[in-house]
């Protein structure tokens, strides 16, 4: 009864694996702005050492130092000019 029990049971698991649709699990979309950004310490130090400032590309503000200098998902690093050129604000709170 073992073995006839067996087959019975692994002849159901694949008639089941074939019958049922295949599901899908839908993931958030993850792009390149999603991404936490992956600058280094070392990056942010040489950044502002030379006096750039941090913009962050989804909110249109630059960061001149502060909590979120180099750590907002999208962003970069721009010399203030070039931040101004853009159109980027700076921030009200860093």
């Amino acid at each position: 009864m073992g073995r006839a029990w067996l087959k019975l049971t692994v002849g159901c698991l694949l008639l089941i694996a074939v019958s049922v649709p295949a599901m899908t699990v839908q993931t958030p979309a993850t792009n390149q702005s999603s991404k936490p950004s992956t600058i280094s310490a070392a990056d942010i130090a040489a950044a502002k050492a030379s006096g750039k400032v941090w913009v962050n590309l989804d909110s249109g503000v630059y960061h001149q130092g502060g909590r979120w200098y180099g750590k907002t998902k999208n962003g970069k690093f721009m010399t203030l000019d070039e931040a101004k050129k853009a159109g980027y604000k700076a921030a009200k709170r860093d």
